[in-house]
């Protein structure tokens, strides 16, 4: 049968999905360095929030507060024994909101990385890697996600892992990568690059893949055009962060204003995007700004570098990864503002 995100996506041509995970809870009182997964058991009432703030936003798509439910992270506060049950938890309270909520709403169990270096350069064998995925996936599963979501990976290790683990739970998937070094990710790797990666994945390839997080919002529409020029088959997703982080008094802080998401927004749908959503410090107003652009403009054309960065300020590097060319620097502008 076909996975309810794909037919969803069919029936509406581009999903937009939700906004950071973080940066809320943050807002909601979680302290840096605590985990966010043991809320879904501690704080449920706020997760419940969390997920309604997306969806009251507008948003067709949400993730399940489980990036970090893996026995890695876990570990640091003494829970890796806890790891399908808070993944279970967090798809639980996800699934009684979409259910609920009147209109037809993917729940997307979130997945992160594992947090180590995987062999040869570290320590993490395939196996173990893949038994975390596969502990992970089967928690979510079992509390009712409608797809699994990797997010924030950077070695294509690390992704062929969790590939194998979302297959041995029987979770369907999509996944992102993370290009936040000139263009690639942390572990080297560019957009066309991976295009063929999931493309050599074959029977374990994810439904839909991208990017998120990395830099700001114009260095992740330049990777979004960068697998476009690969001509994928599957649908390409983009949730980029709220603008640029910056410190004040004491808090991390994206300067990204709901109207410069907006701005995004329409401009990934132009850069081949079909699910659009946002990383860090992107809020439930953001999202509404989101909703409403997508629902009421259009733009019929693949915007030129130099149109995304008068729109969304300028690159953090002179390239995409894959080649010498150059691109306009970041400048700052009066559109972006601190918004967290």
């Amino acid at each position: 049968m076909t996975n309810p995100m794909i037919r969803l996506l069919d029936a509406r041509g581009v999903l937009l999905a939700d906004g950071a995970t973080g940066t809320n809870l943050f807002n909601m009182g979680l302290m840096s360095g605590d985990a966010p997964e043991l809320w879904n058991t501690q704080e449920p009432g706020k997760i419940k929030a969390l997920y309604t703030g997306a969806v009251e936003a507008g948003s067709d798509l949400f993730l399940t507060n489980s990036f970090g439910a893996n026995a890695s992270r876990l570990k640091l506060h003494d829970a890796e024994k806890r790891v399908h049950e808070l993944a279970r938890v967090s798809a639980e309270i996800a699934r009684e909101v979409a259910d609920t909520v009147g209109r037809e709403v993917i729940v997307a169990g979130s997945v992160g990385p594992t947090g180590e270096i995987m062999e040869p350069v570290g320590t993490l064998s395939h196996s173990l890697a893949v038994e975390m995925f596969h502990e992970a996936a089967d928690g979510l599963k079992s509390g009712g996600a409608d797809i699994g979501w990797l997010e924030t990976i950077s070695a294509h290790e690390e992704y062929r892992a969790a590939a194998e683990g979302f297959t041995l739970a029987g979770l369907d998937w999509a996944g992102t990568m993370s290009f936040d070094t000139a263009g690639r990710t942390m572990m080297g790797l560019t957009s066309a690059d991976m295009v063929k990666m999931v493309v050599d994945l074959g029977d374990q390839a994810p439904l839909a893949f991208g990017a998120n997080c990395g830099t700001g919002a114009s260095d992740l529409l330049r990777t979004i055009l960068g697998f476009a020029a690969q001509g994928p088959e599957r649908p390409v997703i983009a949730k980029g962060n709220a603008g640029i982080p910056k410190y004040v008094d004491g808090h991390i802080h994206y300067d990204g204003t709901p109207e410069l998401m907006a701005d995004y927004a329409v401009m990934a749908r132009a850069c081949g995007a079909r699910i659009i959503g946002g990383c860090c410090g992107t809020m439930p107003e953001h999202l509404r700004h989101m909703r409403e652009a997508l629902d009421t403009r259009t733009l019929d054309h693949p915007p030129a570098l130099e149109e995304i960065a008068a729109k969304l300020g300028g690159f953090s590097s002179q390239s995409d990864g894959t080649g010498d060319e150059t691109t306009p620097a970041r400048r700052t502008s009066r559109r972006r503002r601190t918004a967290g």
